[in-house]
């Protein structure tokens, strides 16, 4: 009999997911466990397997959409079975399009509004000259006619003595603006002063008044638009990470802790382990150091590897470090469990794999759930120092920069030296200053002495 298949919750905390990939076509037979597609959750991208035998009569999502939780997706059954009611009943369980509104009555007529914005920058606005508003005639009328009303030598010629014409500065820019010329004109003022209001009946009367009259009733010329910007759709993982840190600074109160430590000695240590080894895979890096040696600091500062809850602060038994590793979506942090105890070889070819089927996406969902601790590490990146945001429920998460060359005074003579910035960004409700900084102290002595860190 056939059967709507849905989408399952492939990882704890998906709620929805890309269907990437389907690896079976329509008509396709199936048996339990085959593998019907890949979905790309908040975490990893997922194989969703068959739950049952027969079919695959019907494909209802292609490949790349976006699909909740408990949304049908296929129809299995016996070949030749008709699902007739079986697509009609899951096209009615998807959302319902909104219903096209009902044509309004014909409104008066109106002023155009202007036009809707279509996410592109809108362009500049005109000149101001073409918006320029015009004194309005009766303003300074009232003006200069209070001035001169009654005298007989309005109708005077528009020169001065000395040949100028009277028209004051307002005026003159105004004719100019509006392409006037003034030369051999008579206003309305005394002894034939242009007043405002005479520009009007000048410019109706001349050719460039007319033009300048038809080029500003016509649209203004626009500046170029801006560029518009990509748009690039929120995958899944990539919205978890805005919802998670979002949640996480505004509601974890982070404070912060930075350290500069010797890193001569970590730096010899790690050249006399890798001494010989050819294979890049077997080599030790500075981060399997430093993971090992704050798994150790954390066994030593158990207060420190703690998180907030409503019950109380959990101080947890188990050392698991979270290793942050950028992925092309954005960031995951696979666990290394129980971390103090392993061997620093064990840690080191773990992060290996963890980091490769993180890149691949083939990470299960609790390889990458339930640490107790983080460590990001930029210093592949040429960063210094950085201060990293808080993987809740997580207490605490370590920022680490790169070892960087620097003069260091040793026994009052200036030499070279190598310096590693850390900071340890701390949730205050868990984690105090002084418990901070007594973590810090314990990571500083080991990394500094680091023939500890083998023997941790």
């Amino acid at each position: 009999m056939a059967k709507i298949l849905e989408m399952p919750k492939l990882s704890p905390t998906m709620e929805e997911g890309v269907l990437a990939t389907w690896h079976k076509k329509e008509g396709d037979p199936i048996v339990v466990d085959d593998l019907l597609a890949e979905v790309e959750t908040d975490k990893a991208t997922m194989e969703f397997r068959a739950f049952d035998k027969g079919t695959l009569l019907k494909l209802l999502v292609a490949p790349g959409a976006q699909v909740k939780l408990g949304q049908p997706v296929a129809i299995v059954g016996d070949a030749g079975e008709d699902i007739a009611a079986l697509l009609a009943r899951a096209a009615a369980s998807l959302p319902k399009a909104a219903a096209p509104a009902a044509p309004e009555p014909a409104a008066p007529a109106a002023p155009p509004a202007p036009p809707v914005s279509s996410g592109v920058p809108p362009t500049l606005a005109p000149p101001p000259e073409v918006l320029r508003m015009r004194p309005t005639r009766p303003a300074y009328d009232v003006l200069e006619r209070t001035q001169h009303d009654g005298d007989p030598d309005d109708a005077a010629p528009v020169l001065s003595g000395d040949g100028r014409v009277l028209a004051s500065p307002f005026v003159r820019k105004a004719a100019r603006d509006r392409g006037i010329d003034l030369s051999g004109k008579t206003g309305t003022g005394k002894n034939g002063r242009i007043l405002p209001g005479d520009l009007d009946q000048m410019s109706a009367g001349s050719a460039a008044g007319a033009a300048l009259a038809r080029s500003a009733a016509a649209p203004a010329l626009a500046a170029p638009a801006l560029a518009a910007p990509e748009v690039r759709p929120l995958s899944p993982m990539r919205r978890t990470i805005a919802r998670r840190l979002t949640e996480s600074k505004q509601n974890v109160p982070h404070f912060y802790l930075t350290i500069d430590v010797d890193a001569g000695p970590l730096a010899r240590l790690r050249a006399q382990l890798n001494e010989g080894e050819g294979d890049k895979a077997t080599k030790i890096s500075v981060n399997d150091l430093i993971v090992k040696a704050a798994a150790t600091a954390l066994a030593r500062v158990p207060e420190c590897n703690a998180q907030f809850s409503d019950a109380g602060i959990l101080v947890h038994k188990r050392v698991d470090v979270s290793v942050a590793v950028a992925v092309p979506d954005g960031l995951v942090t696979p666990v290394v469990r129980d971390a103090d105890k392993k061997s620093l070889g064990a840690i080191a070819r773990e992060i290996r794999d963890l980091a490769t089927r993180a890149r691949a996406k083939k990470l299960k969902p609790e390889e990458m759930t339930d640490g107790t601790f983080s460590i990001s590490n930029l210093g592949m990146f040429g960063i210094d120092t950085f201060a990293a945001v808080i993987n809740p429920p997580e207490g605490a998460i370590l920022a680490v920069g790169q070892v960087r060359d620097e003069p260091v005074v040793e026994g009052g003579a200036v030499v070279a030296g190598k310096r590693l910035g850390m900071t340890l960004s701390c949730d205050h409700r868990v984690v105090d200053g002084a418990v901070g900084a007594a973590f810090l102290a314990e990571l500083r002595s080991l990394l500094e002495h680091p023939m500890r860190i083998l023997s941790g």
